[in-house]
């Protein structure tokens, strides 16, 4: 999952948890959602999902949120509201286990 654009293969950042320029390695499940607040290097990712009730017979609107790190080298680049990717890695601390990889075009 190590994608670069070419913005960011000019930049060097000093943040070792950074998937491109740190030691971090990426695993697992990746998700795309919206930036909800950001507090310093971390970021609240949220997205919408629907769920199907049988027993009803109806749709209902879940949220779901992750806590993610955000990288110093697209630090600056990341606003809340925006339609971002993050993959999993391993624990960062006790509630990041994510990693913003970039902003993402929504469908």
């Amino acid at each position: 999952m190590k994608k670069m654009n070419a913005k960011m293969k000019k930049e060097e950042c000093a943040d070792r948890y950074c998937p491109f320029h740190g030691s971090i390695h990426t695993r697992g499940r990746n998700f795309k959602g919206y930036v909800k607040k950001i507090f310093g290097k971390r970021a609240v990712i949220e997205w919408e999902r629907i769920v199907y009730y049988p027993k009803f017979e109806r749709f209902a609107k879940w949220k779901s949120r992750i806590h993610a790190h955000i990288p110093g080298c697209i630090a600056e680049s990341i606003k809340q509201g925006d339609y971002v990717s993050a993959v999993e890695c391993r624990p960062l601390s006790k509630i990041i286990h994510f990693i913003i990889t970039g902003k993402s075009e929504k469908k």
